[in-house]
């Protein structure tokens, strides 16, 4: 079952975000043969998605990163939206797990520096 996170983001700022995914035993679960993928949305049935950048900087302790950048977020219109992290194993193949959901918030910028 996936954690529930919020997300919030200032239009117009470089956004990064660090998770770290544990085992039920407490453990940092090794993320050495996965894919990590984030998208966020209006709403579930939205066909315009906006994805963060991903990564998975520290695979032996369970370490993933979004991020999302200036420039792509000052073009996010304001307001509350969905997302979710899902990862991907290669072993067994494609076996996909969501591990975090929750809103995220784009706040209105208010500086426009040209």
């Amino acid at each position: 079952m996936a954690i529930t996170t919020y997300l919030d983001i200032d239009q117009g700022s470089d956004y990064s975000l660090e998770l770290v995914l544990e085992n039920a035993n407490g453990t940092p679960m090794n993320l050495s043969d996965f894919t990590v993928y984030s998208q966020f949305r209006k709403s579930y049935n939205s066909t315009t998605a906006y994805n963060f950048v991903t990564s998975i900087p520290q695979p032996t302790q369970g370490k993933i990163k979004l991020q999302l950048s200036g420039v792509v977020s000052s073009q996010i219109k304001p307001g509350r939206y969905i997302y979710d992290v899902e990862i991907i194993s290669s072993s067994p193949v494609n076996n996909k797990t969501r591990v975090v959901e929750g809103i995220v918030t784009i706040n209105p910028e208010i500086t426009k520096i040209p």
